[in-house]
């Protein structure tokens, strides 16, 4: 019988953890009361990869605002290239002013694309 050797990578999610909250100018202790836990349970998850619950999970991702994508689905975002994923992630912190100059920019160069080929 087969058996299905996939697992939850818990170091990269900590990672994005880490660097969400740091983006945010947060604390571990102001993320820990946050999501109703000890500064040294955000610390295990940010460092050591620790194994969290769901609902510790689902309440990290939510409030930092993480996509889970990458984590569940890996195979998937391992072809999109360092500077696609940097991108993304710069995009992911921006609001809806920045994000609408954001837009104006790529539309921008998809006209001049066109101009050139027409």
């Amino acid at each position: 019988m087969y058996q299905y050797e996939k697992s939850f990578d818990c170091h990269a999610f900590g990672k994005e953890v880490k660097r969400k909250r740091k983006a945010k100018g947060w604390t571990q202790e102001q993320l820990a009361q946050l999501v109703d836990l000890t500064p040294r349970s955000i610390m295990y998850i940010e460092n050591r990869g620790q194994h969290t619950s769901l609902d510790v999970f689902y309440r990290l991702a939510t409030i930092l605002d993480i996509s889970v994508d990458e984590f569940f689905y890996p195979d998937k975002h391992n072809g999109e290239n360092e500077r696609r994923k940097h991108i993304d992630r710069m995009l992911n912190g921006m609001d809806e002013r920045e994000l609408a100059i954001m837009e104006a920019v790529a539309e921008g160069i998809v006209k001049s694309r066109e101009v050139e080929a027409g």
